[in-house]
């Protein structure tokens, strides 16, 4: 079992993650390299959602990179060259990404047991787009190099926090009946956004155009939930496909 979860998890985390870094190539990294022009910092800040691959491989930081400089002005990440060196790590981030997606799926179906194939894993997949995309964006959207930000850690805590708690709210949803604990999960969803993400009070003026980080946000989300869209459906077509090879 254990070693059908990770060859499962390993080829359709490859497969899916391969053709989403295809995907951004043409959406989310040219909008980062346009906004990378507004920058008058030496280096400034990657895009952030949560996970790097939706920054289309600006920055290798994994939660809301910081984009602050320190004292002396030094930059704060490390940024790939244009070209292969980036379409290189954007891809390999995406991968792994995607990889950590399939192992989550299968772990969820199997804990659950659901039966395992397209569209199970498909309905799995939405969930986990909601729980690390769509509700963390609703308090910090996806952002573009140059854009103002709070505390790096505060944002940090605030993203995790909104994931865990969507994830622990749709388990008690779908999975129980009692009305108690379907209300439970009513107050664990809107909890992070009651208390609301950290923001600078005083923001400085953001070095990127509205309309292009208006861009990015949507942008970024439906790459997010393309990834794990195919993700879902390469783990269920795999999975059924080992089933089907099975013996009787």
């Amino acid at each position: 079992m254990i070693t059908r979860v990770f060859s499962v998890g390993l080829l359709a985390g490859l497969v899916a993650g391969l053709l989403v870094s295809v995907v951004q190539h043409f959406t989310t990294v040219p909008l980062i390299i346009e906004a990378e022009k507004f920058e008058t910092a030496s280096v400034a800040a990657p895009a952030r959602h949560g996970l790097a691959v939706f920054d289309g491989g600006a920055r290798l930081i994994l939660v809301h990179g910081d984009h602050q400089h320190g004292a002396e002005g030094e930059a704060a990440g490390w940024a790939p060259a244009d070209g292969f060196e980036r379409t290189f790590y954007t891809s390999v981030t995406t991968v792994a990404t995607s990889i950590g997606f399939a192992m989550l799926l299968l772990g969820g179906l199997i804990v659950s047991n659901a039966k395992i194939d397209e569209r199970q894993a498909l309905s799995w997949a939405t969930a986990g787009f909601v729980i690390t995309g769509l509700a963390p964006a609703l308090g910090l959207a996806p952002e573009l190099p140059g854009m103002p930000a709070a505390d790096l850690l505060a944002r940090q805590a605030w993203w995790l926090g909104t994931a865990a708690a969507t994830a622990a709210a749709l388990w008690l949803f779908f999975q129980s009946e009692n009305l108690a604990l379907k209300a439970l999960a009513v107050v664990l969803i809107v909890a992070p956004h009651v208390i609301g993400a950290p923001h600078l009070h005083e923001a400085e003026p953001s070095r990127v155009p509205a309309e292009l980080a208006a861009r990015f946000a949507a942008t970024s989300l439906v790459v997010h939930a393309v990834l794990w869209g195919l993700t879902g459906l390469a783990v269920g077509y795999l999975w059924r496909r080992g089933d089907e090879a099975r013996p009787v």
